[in-house]
């Protein structure tokens, strides 16, 4: 953690604050791994970070607004997802690699942040703006992306006019994301990671352009 952390109280942590603070947040983000959301209490956390309740309350109002803080976090990262679509070829063998990048790119992502995924996703179906808006930030990273890439095919005449951009764009973010949320219920229909990625990747190359990828 870096730069200028407060309190709850408004008070500037110096760098040892913020070792702690960030410490508190590793240990949340584990624990929700292996435990359901709502089961996570203060005293779990700070006792699994060596500290005490109170000195979780410093930093936090509860277990909620920490969750948040690595949400928010999580969505940081996930800006970078842009540049797996922004300025990339979608002709020929190169728009093959650039459906493939996404693809990889993406569901690498959500496996890393999966256990935090999964609760914003919670939050999100349950009414919380918070944290649909967090879930939106991450989707409007490639769905804003890939809809700018409609639109240059569309003037170059390589994609039919009649295709809203925005409605592709955002069909294909929402498709990565359930899929990418079940990778392992592929496994139980016997599709295996290897499979899944290149069949994934026809489907948004279909998606951003009408065409097969080249082979």
């Amino acid at each position: 953690m870096t730069g200028q952390v407060r309190t709850v109280d408004g008070r500037v942590a110096g760098r040892r604050g913020q070792a702690t603070r960030q410490k508190l947040l590793d240990c949340l983000g584990e624990m929700l791994g292996s435990s359901p959301y709502r089961d996570v209490k203060v005293i779990d956390v700070a006792r699994k970070a060596g500290t005490s309740p109170a000195t979780f309350y410093q930093y936090f109002p509860d277990v909620e607004g920490a969750v948040l803080e690595i949400a928010e976090e999580m969505a940081k990262e996930g800006t970078a997802l842009t540049d797996l679509v922004a300025g990339r070829s979608w002709a020929g063998k190169a728009g093959r690699q650039t459906a493939e990048q996404l693809v990889d790119g993406f569901l690498a992502f959500w496996r890393k942040h999966d256990a935090i995924l999964r609760v914003v996703d919670l939050g999100a179906a349950e009414g919380d703006k918070r944290f649909y808006k967090i879930r939106m930030k991450v989707l409007n990273t490639v769905a804003g992306s890939l809809t700018e890439a409609v639109k240059d095919l569309q003037k170059k005449g390589r994609v039919d006019a009649d295709v809203n951009p925005a409605a592709m764009a955002g069909s294909l973010a929402m498709m990565l994301a359930s899929v990418a949320s079940h990778q392992k219920g592929f496994q139980g229909w016997g599709v295996k990671q290897a499979e899944l990625k290149p069949n994934l990747a026809v489907l948004v190359h279909l998606g951003v352009t009408g065409r097969k990828p080249a082979k």
